[in-house]
């Protein structure tokens, strides 16, 4: 699937920055302070058509700056939700939805919210890394000039500091006029961070970014990640019962569409309070 973090037309901009409807005290690595309930979903259901309800009455709130990892088998709703938050499922034909998702105070189905707006705050990063056929450096700048920025101090200060928070730039900095095809795989999928918070989103959403690498590429991610929360606030799908564990603050157990139990990852992993997530966690099935 083609990655759409952030390529949707936008207005020219003068500054690599979000336009945010929420106030200064909810700035990424501002030092204020943090809020529980960043994200909010309210009894939430969706359907992939009238009869094929995937989510069932999702009710949960994820903390900002904090990496919340969302687990279960296949098929559970994982990625379904995800998508939501940046609205993703919207270009799938026959959806519909009940309940609310509001982020930083904005209800996303707000007919009047741009979802271009939604997008520019709420970067993705998918399972298969997807650079383009581009340069290591054009990969990173691609949305900015889709919005209209040509100014070329602007564009590299970017793309230093979009390749150092991907911890990347150490790796490629002398080489950023180079094909991103000629990354390895851990590279790539770096790149596609770097590029996804080149906007500077508020928010980064990670389908199981790490599926597709070796041990050693996924543990630079797992590194990455944990950085990363001081300015962003992450949500991780993820197979990978260890990760979540390793990366993670807090953990939420999804089984057939509903969720079954959400908490601090410590605690999921340690004295879970529902059967149900003690029986996936210890591996009696899934």
């Amino acid at each position: 699937m083609e990655n759409t973090d952030n390529l949707e037309e936008a207005k020219p901009m003068s500054l690599p920055t979000p336009s945010l409807p929420s106030s200064a005290d909810s700035v990424p690595g501002s030092g204020s302070a943090r809020r529980p309930d960043y994200i909010q979903v309210r009894d939430f259901c969706f359907n992939y058509t009238p009869d094929a309800r995937v989510l069932h009455h999702i009710t949960m709130d994820m903390p900002e700056n904090e990496v919340t990892a969302f687990i279960g088998p296949s098929g559970c709703g994982k990625t379904t939700l995800l998508r939501n938050f940046n609205r993703m499922n919207d270009l799938i034909d026959g959806i519909s939805h009940e309940g609310d998702i509001i982020i930083d105070g904005q209800d996303i189905f707000d007919p009047n919210l741009e979802v271009i707006s939604l997008r520019k705050r709420i970067g993705m990063v998918f399972q298969k890394s997807n650079p383009f056929p581009k340069s290591i450096y054009e990969n990173v700048v691609y949305s900015l000039r889709i919005a209209g920025q040509r100014d070329k101090n602007i564009l590299d200060e970017v793309v230093e500091r979009s390749l150092r928070g991907a911890a990347l730039w150490d790796e490629v900095k002398d080489r950023l006029q180079q094909s991103a095809l000629g990354l390895s795989g851990g590279q790539m999928q770096r790149l596609c961070i770097a590029r996804a918070i080149a906007n500077q989103p508020h928010i980064l959403l990670m389908d199981e970014p790490c599926s597709a690498l070796d041990p050693i590429a996924t543990a630079k991610v797992e590194e990455l990640i944990c950085q990363l929360k001081e300015q962003f606030t992450l949500v991780i799908v993820t197979h990978n019962m260890q990760q979540a564990a390793r990366v993670s603050d807090r953990t939420a157990y999804f089984y057939l569409g509903k969720l079954i139990e959400m908490d601090a990852t410590k605690k999921i992993f340690s004295n879970p309070s529902k059967k149900e997530t003690e029986d996936y966690i210890s591996g009696r099935f899934g």
